[in-house]
């Protein structure tokens, strides 16, 4: 019930990566694996007194030195730009990076740029960072782009009248499509990509027991601590487990001219019908490169 394991062991002696959202559950256990195997990696967070607790943690797990806390607050278009021109001075290739960071059904709530936080966190910000650094992936290629998606994307709908949710708000339903956003951003990605050698691939982690969980007040609740989690428990993943399916996205030689893909348990699955549709893919590329300022 913890999913298929990444069992190939092969190492990430000189790669470089990024992985978003690296301080906590399946991004941290993710660094872990990779400074394990010898990458260098670059821990993109918010939080840096959270980011440098963790890479102290996994340099003294792993030996592993190469490991660095960089600033990066996926809420704030701001902090993108600077994050991606700091680490451009920093390195001269970037072999993988890792679009992991989320946020869940949180409170309505808004960006330092005015978009609705899941979209803007989930979707804008990794589309933002992810087109600043195609150079460094074009040059650096063979290189891949991963992007974290969600089972969750299968009950999606990007409402084009109201794609920031302006007019009404749901958790869950911003959160699924957030998620469907991934899947064709992810799309639409590996098609301006052909040709390249930069792969662009998305991914289901599972459900598992991170701070993502922060937001449900169900599953924080006593009532649910005592007798759901342990009905639940058996099919949540360990940070662990869930990282596994990122590890095979990510290094798995295999999918080396794999693109434009979805993976579940380390294996190939089929999005949704609402993630094949490549108009709407087009149609959300186009907004998202106006909102995120990207040609300016």
């Amino acid at each position: 019930m913890q999913g298929e394991k990444f069992n190939n062991s092969i190492k990430a002696e000189n790669k470089v990566v990024i992985v978003t959202g690296a301080n906590t559950g399946i991004g941290k256990e993710t660094v872990l694996e990779l400074a394990r195997r010898g990458a260098t990696v670059y821990m993109a967070c918010r939080d840096m007194q959270k980011c440098e607790e963790a890479r102290e943690e996994i340099v003294l797990e792993t030996f592993n030195k190469h490991v660095y806390c960089r600033q990066c607050d996926l809420a704030s278009l701001e902090s993108i730009r600077k994050f991606a021109d700091n680490f451009k001075k920093e390195q001269q290739r970037l072999d993988i990076l890792i679009n992991n960071a989320g946020v869940m059904r949180c409170p309505r709530s808004l960006t330092k740029d005015g978009f609705e936080m899941q979209l803007g966190v989930n979707h804008m910000g990794h589309f933002l960072l992810t087109n600043l650094l195609l150079d460094l992936l074009k040059k650096s290629a063979p290189s891949r782009v991963v992007t974290v998606s969600s089972l969750a994307h299968t009950r999606g709908e990007i409402n084009v009248a109201d794609l920031n949710s302006d007019k009404s708000y749901d958790p869950g339903t911003a959160y699924n499509q957030s998620k469907l956003a991934n899947i064709l951003f992810t799309r639409e990605l590996a098609r301006r990509l052909e040709g390249t050698g930069v792969t662009a691939n998305a991914l289901h982690p599972g459900v598992v027991d991170t701070e993502l969980f922060r937001h449900m007040g169900f599953f924080n609740s006593f009532f649910a601590n005592m007798i759901f989690k342990p009905l639940f428990w058996p099919f949540i993943k360990a940070p662990q487990n869930g990282a596994q399916t990122t590890l095979y996205a990510a290094l798995e030689p295999e999918l080396a001219n794999v693109s434009g893909k979805y993976f579940s348990d380390c294996n190939l699955k089929d999005v949704a019908p609402a993630g094949t549709d490549d108009a709407l893919a087009k149609w959300l590329w186009a907004v998202s490169e106006k909102w995120t300022k990207l040609n300016n």
